[in-house]
């Protein structure tokens, strides 16, 4: 169950000669008359309505990316807070097991 299942290999493995591809030569034509170019076809018009933005569709969308950014920064912010208060709680306990250690060796 534990033992992995190695693939068998299909050809063997070592060193094989590669085939000797001799060159040949390339005669190339030249065509008598030039041919017609392809017509281009023209995309159809889309059928698509185009977007069109109201005065109060701007508004909304102003009131919505402001609303984004106000979160967005809240988080962050409170984030940075969260950091910055473990930060200070570490400092006291480092300070205060320093006193304890310093008061501790000055007993002895």
């Amino acid at each position: 169950m534990f033992r992995p299942k190695l693939p068998a290999m299909p050809q063997p493995t070592g060193f094989s000669i590669p085939p000797i591809v001799e060159p040949t030569a390339v005669i190339q034509q030249q065509p008598t008359t030039a041919p017609a170019p392809a017509p281009v076809a023209t995309a159809p018009a889309s059928v698509r309505p185009t977007v069109q933005l109201t005065p109060g569709a701007v508004v909304a969308l102003v009131g919505g990316g402001t609303a984004v950014v106000l979160v967005v920064g809240a988080v962050l912010v409170s984030m940075l807070l969260a950091v910055a208060t473990t930060g200070a709680s570490v400092a006291i306990c480092a300070l205060v097991i320093r006193s304890l250690i310093a008061s501790e060796s000055k007993r002895r």
